[in-house]
């Protein structure tokens, strides 16, 4: 399929609002544009130097860990939240009750974040065993 005729989705109506619903992406693309595959290249070149540097890094799983809770108190601050990253990694019992709702708000996002990146890891590993659709 031509990259120009991919349509992202539609509009639909419903009771008394509007929606968009999304068009499956499982399909083959293809561009004439050169300039897309001069940025391809240098997206690929740049996961490599990512992928390079992560062997530098110890422990890669903490290291994740620790930018998902910076991105979690960095996200809920523009809601308004107060927690800083120090006290995202406090246990729920030991933070203040007045900051209480701050902190469930940081690590909702964290659980959030970890349950996509669980959801995409098993459907990755479903379309490696020859399913084409994930199940959740």
């Amino acid at each position: 399929m031509d990259i120009k005729d991919f349509t992202a989705g539609t509009l639909k109506q419903g009771y008394e609002y509007q929606y968009f619903l999304p068009e499956k992406i499982n399909h083959s693309f293809f561009w004439a544009d050169k300039i897309i595959n001069e940025l391809l290249e240098k997206a690929s070149l740049r996961l490599g130097e990512l992928n390079s540097f992560s062997r530098f890094v110890p422990d890669t799983d903490m290291f994740i860990r620790m930018h998902i809770f910076k991105e979690a108190v960095i996200s809920s601050r523009i809601e308004g939240t107060r927690t800083n990253i120090e006290e995202a990694f406090i246990e729920e019992s030991d933070i203040d009750p007045e900051k209480r709702d701050d902190w469930i708000e940081v690590n909702n996002y964290v659980k959030a974040m970890n349950s996509a990146i669980h959801q995409l890891s098993s459907a990755t590993s479903h379309k490696r065993e020859g399913q084409t659709q994930a199940s959740w």
